[in-house]
């Protein structure tokens, strides 16, 4: 079992990065521009329709559904600046299984505790479960690299990640605005980092620490 979940795929780049921009920017078009609530209900994540409706298939639409043009364009803008280093480092298909498999895990996870906590009706779409656990994987790859906060403030990518998860942590439980899904944010980074384990046999808290001696 080990070797299947490590196999590797032969490498190649074929851009997917920007092919997922281009098709969540189309979805974004086709579906208008995140006001046609028909569509947001049908291919976003909701509850009561995908376990009572069985509507199997918003664990993997939910991710390419967004409310509005700054919701798109934030989780692009991250998908591109972030997604295409790591994709020419890992190769397209790996990058592609990264980030399905993570997509569909915080879609999981997020279901789950909806349900548990009887939140039927809430609806979740955005890729940015997805795009936060890009953002840690980027930062194992790359541990020494540096991101510039509104290309002026230097911060260290592993320094980046623990400030998200700390905003995404108490904006969960202090913040007022809970429309944003915080929890999924935070499930993104756990499935990159179980990703990590399971697939690379890497723990991210031990490349940090040996990048930073």
């Amino acid at each position: 079992m080990q070797n299947i979940l490590r196999k590797k795929f032969s490498y190649s780049f074929n851009c997917a990065s920007l092919i997922i921009v281009v098709l969540n920017v189309v979805v974004f078009v086709l579906t208008g521009s995140g006001r046609n609530m028909n569509f947001q209900y049908l291919f976003g994540l909701q509850p009561i329709l995908l376990v009572k409706g069985h509507y199997f298939w918003q664990l993997l639409t939910y991710m390419f559904m967004h409310g509005s043009w700054s919701h798109l364009l934030g989780n692009m803008i991250g998908l591109l600046f972030f997604g295409l280093y790591m994709e020419r480092q890992m190769g397209s298909k790996e990058f592609l299984l990264f980030y399905l498999v993570c997509g569909l895990f915080c879609g999981g996870v997020s279901l789950g505790v909806y349900v548990l906590l009887g939140y039927w009706q809430v609806l979740l779409v955005g890729a940015s479960g997805a795009i936060y656990a890009v953002l840690l994987l980027f930062a194992v790859i790359f541990p020494r690299s540096t991101v510039f906060i509104m290309g002026m403030i230097p911060v260290p990518a592993p320094i980046l990640v623990a400030i998200y998860a700390g905003i995404a942590v108490f904006e969960q439980f202090f913040g007022m605005n809970q429309s944003v899904a915080h929890f999924t944010h935070l499930s993104g980074f756990a499935a990159a980092w179980i990703f990590c384990l399971v697939r690379y046999g890497v723990n991210p808290i031990k490349v940090w620490k040996d990048a930073f001696r």
